[in-house]
């Protein structure tokens, strides 16, 4: 809830009046107000308060018709959204954000009530285009990976100590004032005939985020990764766990390639996303540095065996066409002169989204969870597959014990922009009915209530070993990253054992519950220094009882 007030006490102050765009409700129900009548009268009455507020009306609930804070229960301001949701609906409008309070002065809000402001604009819910790509940034810590992106999708040069990246610090209120779950920490895109991109003002303010998301043909999203060391698990969630269509791995000229940026790389390809490499901060050395870095990075390429391209030779065209496959078209930036952002611009319009896998069935993996009050329970990750919409009953799960909750989709939400439904690639947060917020874990699946899932405590896998400082033996028990999931595994080589450089089958069984797993996935292992990556080659009869030594 937000502890600010001022909004709710302007509000009430305001009050109705015949032509006005505020109108205060205390509950609404489904049993009275979508009755037949009833409705047709309250979606008109919308409708009035949208047109007289020229396109905008403000809705107080949980007050009484002379504006006295009569606050309803959580469960009741939740149904008193979702029947405003269908009103805003039928008269052509939906609801583009709301805030709830305590109806108290203080203490425990569920207590004493809800009451909240519910803003409804005009035009229903923007359904989001498909081609919409998710861009996975990578690169050592202070390389300007943050204060490029921030000048991508703002259009202001930094000021040189990296003001732009200020645009993208994930700020706690967000999370704690909507369902929004901006895993991306950044958007912007392109409009068909426009000769600059759709760009923000303010990434903070939600309405900046939710313009770009309405006038944009085209969205570019970015997914947000930690360059430092200690954090290369949160990298690999980022890289992992979401459904990308490229990476953007920037290397700063003043410093060069590191150990940190190599390990990036690798992951980067070992998990087969096509890559482009930016080389970052380039106003701040002489020509001959930049030079030096540049083959630096062409020679860090060619020892991944990849091809480097270099755009700034062979053109954006040539770069398209060839990205991926072997080829990592590379560039020079500089996020205060602004070198390069325009071709940036240029790939970022004509790249191709990458093919969505071949189920139809909708599913995501859990990636964030969190509790919003009048709410409940909401849950973030990418749609992997499929397509989810407003009121689908679902399974989520597996529970610790590999049994699924039965949920329904309460309201779906993509960069603070309401949506009637998400596909394939959107990064969402989807409000859930059915199951509490502290039941959720991370690596949880979403998938449609007529499937049947079944979970899986090991599977087989065909897997890699990029670094061990000896050999893999069987019990070897590193963390896998496989979509959202990490989780600690046993690993049984069919040989015994995996020397660094080797790729062998192997026995992968999860050590402390089961997870949605299915052939194909690919995933990362880490343990301190030693690292691999996998795929998954089968999930066997149920492997959810014993370890291979015990069968």
């Amino acid at each position: 809830m937000s502890a600010d007030r001022s909004a709710l006490r302007r509000a009430i102050e305001r009050g109705e009046r015949d032509g006005g765009a505020i109108e205060f409700k205390e509950r609404l129900t489904r049993e009275v107000h979508l009755a037949d009548g009833r409705m047709e009268s309250l979606v008109a009455q919308l409708r009035h308060r949208v047109l007289s507020g020229d396109g905008e009306a403000t809705y107080v609930l949980g007050v009484t018709d002379d504006g006295g804070l009569a606050g309803v229960s959580p469960d009741a301001f939740s149904e008193t959204m979702d029947v405003l949701s269908l009103l805003a609906d039928e008269a052509d409008a939906h609801i583009a954000d709301a805030e709830t309070w305590s109806a108290g002065s203080g203490g425990d809000g569920d207590e004493a009530g809800l009451v909240g402001l519910a803003t409804l604009r005009d035009g229903g819910v923007f359904e989001a285009d498909e081609d919409h790509l998710v861009v996975g940034t990578a690169g050592h810590v202070d390389h300007g990976k943050s204060t490029l992106v921030g000048t991508l999708v703002t259009g202001r040069a930094d000021d040189g100590q990296g003001g732009t990246r200020g645009f993208l610090d994930v700020q706690p209120h967000e999370v704690e004032r909507g369902l929004s779950a901006d895993l991306s920490y950044a958007v912007y895109g392109f409009a068909d005939g426009a000769d600059e991109p759709v760009r923000m003002d303010n990434p903070h303010r939600k309405s900046d985020r939710a313009g770009v998301v309405e006038a944009a043909d085209r969205l570019v999203s970015f997914v947000d990764t930690v360059g430092h060391e200690p954090w290369l698990r949160t990298t690999i969630r980022g890289i992992v766990g979401q459904k990308l269509d490229y990476g953007l791995l920037v290397v700063a000229a003043d410093d060069g390639p590191t150990k940190t940026t190599r390990e990036h790389l690798g992951i980067l390809l070992a998990t087969e996303l096509p890559t482009i490499v930016a080389i970052t901060k380039a106003d701040a050395v002489g020509d001959d540095r930049l030079a030096a870095v540049e083959r630096e990075v062409e020679s860090m390429l060619r020892d991944a065996g990849q091809t480097p391209l270099l755009v700034d030779r062979h053109g954006v065209d040539t770069a398209v066409a060839e990205v991926g496959d072997g080829v990592v078209p590379l560039l020079r930036t500089s996020a205060v002169t602004k070198d390069g952002v325009e071709t940036l611009d240029r790939l970022f319009e004509r790249l191709p989204k990458r093919a969505t896998p071949d189920r139809e069935a909708f599913r995501m993996y859990v990636d964030r969870s969190y509790k919003v009050t009048g709410v409940g329970a909401v849950v973030s990750g990418t749609v992997n597959s499929g397509t989810v919409e407003t009121g689908d009953e679902l399974l989520l799960g597996p529970m610790p014990d590999g049994s699924f909750r039965e949920v329904e989709v309460r309201s779906i939400e993509m960069h603070y922009h309401r949506v009637d439904k998400a596909t394939a690639g959107r990064i969402v947060g989807i409000a859930l009915k059915g199951v509490d917020e502290a039941e959720i874990e991370r690596g949880m699946a979403l998938v449609p209530r007529d499937s049947e899932p079944e979970p899986v405590r090991e599977f087989d896998a065909e897997v890699m070993v990029l670094n061990h400082p000896t050999r893999i033996q069987e019990g070897y028990e590193p963390v896998v990253h496989l979509e959202t999931v990490s989780e600690a595994a046993a690993f049984f080589p069919d040989e015994g054992r995996l020397l660094p450089g080797d790729t062998g089958e192997a026995r992968v069984r999860f050590k402390f519950r089961p997870y949605l797993i299915e052939e194909g996935q690919r995933f990362v292992f880490r343990e301190g220094s030693s690292k691999g990556v996998g795929t998954v080659t089968g999930t066997g009869d149920a492997a959810e009882d014993a370890a291979p030594s015990e069968r």
